[in-house]
């Protein structure tokens, strides 16, 4: 296509519109081919191959209008009309839409939800506050718990004893159409004579029983929460799954891998971690809680490091602090300075932020290069100082 028709094309809407309806005439024609009449075919070949040539011999807008008149009046003649097009349009909007959409999580950007605190304060995983010994705490109105759902992320969830009674036992968690978490609390009322049952609802990564303790046995008056706890959800991000078909990971990255063939885990799981050593390098903890990487020191300069060695080492590691990392008595492979790992050529050592509350490399060394799909790269919900590139 010379100059002149490209810019033609642009400024000429009657130019774009008839090639539009020629091809899609085209279309119809190369797709009906096989059931209409030699007399149909040779009628749309010739008025296609009329527009064809109208199009190339630079017509002006009322000569192209008047082709796109008698293009879509042959058309509407020999064109065997679709059952159902509207319905068929939709659905192939929809098809298309479906298939970019699982285009771009596959290979361009995947969302993922961060499920534990192991990478904690850099990024949240879901957690939970018991309220009910907060003598402070009021129940927020409606609005303010739409609120801070919507923006921050929180679930209050509050069960109000009906009666005097106590909590007799609680039974194991269990899923509800893989969205929901239902857990049955079994409480007895003074004057019932048998245990009745109320049902608390929570998220999908949410295991109170696990984390909020429960009155089990306990006492409770009329009017009294029987529990009442505060849900935080976890991070939500998206995965840069672009980036590294085209470079390898570097150091101090945070990266999105999966648990298949790694032992001690779940196999189809997804973890989060942030990068530490490369392959063929040798990785040790010494005693200053500074990882070196064969020999040499990481520190607060380090790239990607300045928040993780950022830690007073006056004070103690602690729980979702930055407390750089810590040889663990519990651990497999680094328990004291002289144990190290030796990554694989086909490997990446990677540790959790989070170093007292991590299971990462330390308990089991190493990750294979395919398992990892991406790197972290936009936090999108909730509306936190975490929100958007900050994470380091």
């Amino acid at each position: 296509m010379n100059p002149s028709s490209i810019f033609r094309w642009f400024f000429v809407p009657a130019l774009r519109q008839t090639c539009d309806l020629r091809k899609h005439v085209q279309k119809l024609l190369n797709s009906q081919r096989d059931i209409l009449s030699p007399q149909a075919i040779q009628a749309l070949d010739a008025v296609l191959g009329r527009t064809r040539a109208l199009i190339a011999s630079g017509a002006p807008a009322e000569a192209l209008k008047n082709q796109m008149e008698e293009l879509e009046k042959t058309a509407n003649k020999w064109i065997k009309p679709y059952p159902n097009a509207e319905w068929r349009d939709n659905v192939e909007v929809f098809l298309v839409a479906i298939v970019v959409a699982m285009g771009i999580r596959t290979f361009i950007l995947q969302p993922f939800k961060i499920p534990t605190g192991s990478m904690q304060p850099t990024l949240y995983g879901v957690t939970t506050q018991d309220l009910r010994s907060d003598p402070a705490f009021k129940m927020p109105n409606p609005l303010r718990r739409v609120w801070e759902s919507v923006a921050d992320g929180v679930i209050y969830h509050q069960i109000i004893a009906e009666e005097n009674g106590r909590v007799v036992r609680v039974d194991p968690p269990g899923h509800f159409l893989r969205f929901f978490n239902m857990q049955t609390i079994w409480v007895e009322y003074e004057g019932r004579g048998r245990e009745v049952p109320v049902t608390l609802w929570m998220g999908p990564d949410v295991f109170p029983d696990r984390e909020v303790n429960f009155q089990r046995q306990s006492a409770f008056r009329k009017g009294e929460p029987i529990l009442c706890f505060k849900e935080t959800t976890g991070d939500h991000l998206f995965v840069d799954r672009l980036t590294y078909n085209f470079r390898p990971p570097d150091r101090g990255e945070i990266i999105v891998f999966k648990t298949k063939g790694i032992t001690g885990l779940n196999q189809d799981q997804f973890y989060i971690k942030r990068l530490i050593g490369l392959p063929g390098e040798t990785v040790n903890i010494g005693e200053d809680r500074h990882v070196r990487i064969d020999g040499r020191r990481l520190d607060a300069s380090t790239p990607h490091f300045e928040n993780v060695y950022g830690f007073d080492p006056r004070g103690v590691p602690r729980d979702s602090e930055y407390s750089g990392h810590v040889l663990d008595s519990r651990s497999d492979y680094l328990k004291s300075p002289e144990d190290s790992l030796k990554v694989p050529q086909d490997a990446y050592v990677v540790f959790g932020d989070n170093t007292v509350n991590s299971l990462d490399s330390r308990f089991w060394r190493w990750v294979p290069q395919q398992n990892v799909i991406g790197k972290a790269f936009f936090v999108y919900w909730p509306i936190s100082p975490r929100f958007g590139w900050g994470q380091e």
